[in-house]
């Protein structure tokens, strides 16, 4: 084990272990200010997990890159909101407690925490031995036919959703992965299709598995928070999990491949 693993991991659960009860047991208004330590709590206790199983992790390779994940987060999450005007699924009880410019600032700090917890999930998840068995399997090649079908296929799922939302919201969190895929093929990022020409779905399959144990969290955490959002799902509103219907949590999968490739846009690597 790394030496810098114990003290990332233990500011990561000390944090958690702060902001975690005070989230569900403090009166009144509190989630607006301990929204984001708890989920940097979270941030930093998968990162020092992962630094420790594997000796590397997002942080100790570059804390710079680490921090911008935060700052291209808010952004990314902001679209998400912009979509919901049309969309509907979701609304935040107390929001009528905050100024417009609170609720930008204070909501900004809160999404920065969004890839950096999604990513980091990913990563740890890859070192568990299991998700080896998904380095081999069927080759896909980043063909222009392919990019140019992905691309037209995001296309038609972002008119279809703006124009038929009740039917068509699921693609608020599928379309950005057919669009976003082809741009990182044709600027020479990695991207799925880099590893799936190899037939290597290990990537796939661990960002699926972090969006999924994020989708948790977010969803427990959120349960007895205050702010805290509710869901207005249409024909899905059934069988919750917390506030969220349970096949909404099939939309963390393609939302953590979104994450992933909007990274290698905007801070791309090798991994």
């Amino acid at each position: 084990m790394k030496p810098a693993a114990k003290p990332i991991l233990g500011a990561g659960l000390l944090l958690i272990g702060v902001c975690w009860p005070l989230n569900w047991l403090l009166p009144g208004l509190r989630t607006h200010l301990l929204f984001f330590p708890l989920w940097l709590g979270y941030v930093l206790a998968v990162d020092g997990w992962t630094l420790a199983r594997t000796g590397t992790s997002p942080l100790e390779r570059s804390p710079a890159r680490f921090a911008l994940l935060f700052v291209v987060s808010m952004p990314f999450w902001w679209l998400f909101e912009l979509l919901n005007l049309r969309l509907g699924n979701w609304e935040y009880l107390g929001r009528e407690h905050f100024s417009d410019l609170e609720y930008f600032l204070l909501s900004s700090l809160s999404f920065s925490t969004v890839a950096p917890a999604v990513l980091g999930s990913a990563e740890l998840m890859a070192s568990f031995r299991p998700f080896e068995r998904f380095a081999r399997g069927p080759v896909l090649r980043p063909t222009a036919r392919l990019c140019f079908g992905l691309f037209a296929a995001g296309l038609l799922m972002v008119a279809a959703m703006l124009a038929w939302p009740v039917y068509f919201f699921p693609f608020a969190w599928t379309s950005l992965v057919f669009l976003l895929e082809p741009l990182c093929v044709l600027l020479g990022r990695r991207s799925f299709l880099s590893d799936l020409e190899r037939g290597d779905w290990r990537g796939w399959m661990t960002l699926w598995a972090g969006g999924l144990l994020c989708g948790f969290f977010w969803e427990m955490w959120n349960v007895w928070s205050y702010p805290k959002w509710i869901y207005h799902v249409p024909g899905v509103g059934f069988w919750k999990v917390f506030e969220m219907p349970a096949l909404g949590y099939l939309g963390y999968l393609p939302f953590a491949m979104e994450l992933y490739l909007l990274r290698q846009l905007l801070l791309p690597s090798k991994a």
